[in-house]
């Protein structure tokens, strides 16, 4: 498959890269569920976390993304760019025919999810779960692929964002 038209556009809106992926380079590792238990601030407090009553286990959620081929993911420096670019992918993929398109970022579209006041989401159409938060060890993924990624040492260091399309 040919991403390099996702590929050109994520850049051209800022991205610090994007790269494609088969999806035999993307690793799952069900401990990504330990860090969000006990690492997250906001575990149960959001929509998209794999705490909230009927989302689907890591299980489900491999099973389900097994079936695509492949995709982008996307890294930015800033949450909201990075889930702005992958809707557009995702939008994009859509009508060039890829109907099961789906994207996956660290959800910003409110300020505060609509979780935290237990009531329903604001905008579920378009609210979408972190990669990591569906089993995906976001580390060893984008380094396989060339991407740079560290563990932050103070509040001060440059935040990595990564989102991805899965295509298909």
């Amino acid at each position: 498959m040919d991403y390099s038209a996702y590929i050109d556009y994520a850049l051209k809106e800022g991205a610090a890269d994007c790269v494609e992926f088969t999806l035999d380079e993307v690793c799952f590792d069900s401990r990504t569920l330990l860090k969000c238990m006990f690492g997250c601030s906001d575990w149960g407090r959001n929509h998209t976390c794999p705490s909230r009553a009927g989302n689907a286990s890591l299980a489900e959620y491999r099973e389900m993304l097994s079936r695509y081929r492949g995709g982008v993911i996307i890294h930015t420096h800033d949450k909201a760019l990075s889930q702005r670019i992958s809707f557009e992918i995702e939008r994009r993929a859509f009508i060039d025919g890829y109907y099961f398109a789906f994207s996956m970022s660290d959800c910003s579209i409110c300020r505060e999810c609509a979780a935290v006041a237990d009531t329903p989401c604001r905008d579920p159409k378009r609210a979408r779960p972190a990669l990591h938060s569906v089993g995906i060890d976001v580390f060893k993924t984008v380094r396989a692929l060339g991407m740079n990624i560290s563990t932050l040492s103070s509040a001060d260091d440059e935040q990595n964002w990564y989102s991805a399309v899965f295509i298909d």
